[in-house]
């Protein structure tokens, strides 16, 4: 299992639009794929984690497309899903 820790940047956090891109980023990949111990394709359960701006998560991923689904994933948040 890979893991990495990121940093919320954009200042609302994980509400739902951003939670939609990142589950759609997620689902794209044949990895299992979690933010904050929670299923990174569901946009219910990240928006459940209360992720505010500047908290960090842990990002992990395992399977066939890992190391993509990880880059891209934390690539997404690292980037503010274009609102930082």
């Amino acid at each position: 299992m890979l893991r990495r820790t990121v940093t919320i940047r954009n200042p609302l956090g994980l509400h739902a639009r951003p939670a939609a891109e990142l589950a759609r980023t997620a689902s794209g990949f044949d990895a299992e794929v979690t933010v904050g111990g929670v299923e990174a394709a569901s946009v219910l359960e990240l928006m459940g984690l209360g992720v505010t701006g500047g908290q960090e998560v842990e990002v992990t991923a395992s399977g066939p497309q890992a190391h993509e689904a990880l880059d891209a994933v934390a690539g997404a948040i690292e980037g503010g899903f274009g609102e930082a």
